[in-house]
């Protein structure tokens, strides 16, 4: 196996490991692995903008009680009043490091998302995400203490011991280019690695979201909490295959209606409308798609000024004309996929897992910023935040000695059995019909008895001596898959993201996080 030492390893080449490595590479050496091109992440698929208070009408208040609001009662007020208060300056930071938002008259242009009772969703485009990424990309590219490798898939973290405490030490790293293994040990260790939409059928995520690093950090030993919330985005282009094009909550927010079939107004009634939060509308297409037997909905942008639409939604115009839909002229068909995982890795407001020398941000985390329901456009913010502390905490912590860790046996590199799509496309079908948009009792545990089947199978295909990307990936899936159905399950009401039909109603007994500990399995 090739060894490599380094001050920082960081998984994920998104928002979060890309600003983190930023911000101690000046004092650290660095290594990011990512799994694939550098710029294939959920970040550069977000396409709404990063919510923050950029305006004298706004205010940290305000944002602090629409993001509380939209997460159900389980929001951490401290960790969503430290989210909002450094935004604006996690904003000026991205605008310093290249970042190049759009403008309207000189000023930041303001969109408006879901939930959302200011205009405070600053935007490039429709391609903020990727706007965000070009430039990070190329801030980490110029800086010579970070080394950036491509095609590297962690398969395991390094677990040692420091003053009678478990301490994460690196990982395991299988490059996929040449087929090696390689060992990383760091002093720390910062989890980015994205979010698990891969574990269900429709989806809005890149085919690397497999949830690899809470899979890992639950095997290593650190907590995971509130993984039963899994945002489904209420407008995927239909038919919502493979990879799910994603239209944007910002096209509801410049005006655009959900219409049924016969011309009924999905949301009538709710005082938000079209604008509710994403649980809210997610739930309510359900209901009617299953009232009426259509297959889609439709969100029609007749009221957003024809010569304003290319300019706005470029992206989407496109994305949407490649599948026949012209948007200038007819609605869009739409329904929910799978979209963000608002649970994770627990983390403190510092980022620190309960691994020593583990951090976690973005998406993999739960920091407690997004409750039981994700406000829009709050996730990238949470990710430049929270990785900023993470990165402060870091810094104050670099000089500990290494750790020399050596890593379990896992077989050599080879092409694993074809056995492993079948895995996956009954997991993402399992996930998508029991313990998608509504659950019960019933289904769920029947989830339960086939995911675990699934998953020791997909363990023994691993153990079995050969190291494969697929095989990884598959396994990572049904570690997930589980920790998901066992958070579900735990969980006897409805709330947020969480729907159970058993359970109509929100439950004060359950107003608390969803906690799974590793230590105390059986």
């Amino acid at each position: 196996m090739r060894q490599h030492q380094v001050d920082v390893l960081v998984m994920g080449s998104g928002i979060a490991g890309l600003t983190f490595a930023l911000k101690v590479a000046d004092r650290a050496s660095v290594i990011i692995v990512t799994k694939k091109r550098r710029a294939d992440s959920n970040t550069n698929y977000a396409q709404g903008g990063i919510a923050a208070v950029m305006s004298p009408t706004d205010s940290f208040e305000l944002h602090l009680q629409d993001t509380l609001r939209g997460g159900a009662g389980l929001c951490h007020e401290d960790a969503v009043r430290e989210l909002v208060r450094e935004g604006p300056d996690r904003i000026r930071e991205l605008m310093e490091w290249g970042t190049e938002f759009t403008r309207s008259g000189g000023r930041l242009s303001l969109g408006r998302e879901g939930g959302h009772s200011r205009r405070r969703i600053v935007h490039a485009q429709d391609l903020t995400g990727r706007e965000i990424e070009r430039a990070l990309l190329q801030a980490v590219a110029e800086h010579p203490s970070i080394v950036t490798c491509e095609d590297h898939l962690a398969l395991d973290l390094l677990v040692g011991e420091r003053a009678g405490r478990p301490t994460c030490a690196g990982a395991l790293i299988y490059d996929h280019r040449d087929e090696h293994l390689e060992v990383v040990h760091a002093r720390r260790i910062l989890l980015a690695s994205g979010g698990l939409g891969r574990v269900y059928r429709h989806t809005t995520n890149p085919d690397i979201a497999t949830g690899d690093g809470v899979a890992m950090a639950y095997r290593a030993g650190a907590a995971v909490a509130n993984l039963e919330f899994v945002q489904f985005h209420p407008t995927a282009l239909y038919p919502a295959e493979g990879q799910a094009v994603l239209i944007s909550e910002a096209v509801r927010g410049e005006g655009a209606e959900l219409y049924t079939l016969d011309g009924r107004r999905v949301m009538e009634g709710h005082p938000m409308g079209s604008l509710a939060t994403r649980d809210v509308v997610a739930l309510q297409i359900d209901r009617v798609l299953k009232e009426t037997g259509a297959p889609h909905v439709l969100l029609d942008l007749s009221s957003i000024p024809a010569d304003q639409i290319p300019q706005r939604f470029p992206t989407i115009m496109e994305a949407c004309a490649r599948q026949g839909v012209d948007i200038l002229r007819e609605p869009i068909p739409v329904v929910p996929a799978a979209h963000y995982a608002c649970g994770g890795v627990q983390t403190d407001r510092a980022g620190r897992t309960g691994l020593d020398g583990l951090y976690a941000a973005g998406e993999v985390a739960c920091t407690g910023v997004h409750g039981a329901n994700r406000l829009a456009s709050n996730s990238l913010l949470e990710a430049v935040v929270f990785s900023h502390r993470a990165a402060q905490s870091v810094l104050k912590e670099i000089d500990l000695p290494h750790l020399d860790v050596p890593p379990e046996d896992v077989g050599a590199p080879g092409t694993a059995a074809p056995e492993w799509r079948d895995i996956q496309q009954e997991l993402r079908s399992l996930m998508w019909e029991q313990c998608g948009i509504v659950r019960s009792d019933a289904r769920l545990e029947q989830a339960s008895r086939r995911v675990d089947a699934l998953r020791a199978r997909a363990n023994e295909l691993y153990r079995a001596g050969i190291v494969d990307t697929d095989l990884a990936e598959t396994r990572n899936l049904c570690d997930v898959a589980s920790l998901v159905v066992r958070s579900a399950r735990r969980r006897k009401e409805s709330r947020g993201l969480h729907f159970n039909e058993d359970h109509p109603v929100a439950d004060e007994r359950y107003r608390k996080d969803t906690v799974i500990h590793p230590e105390r399995e059986v």
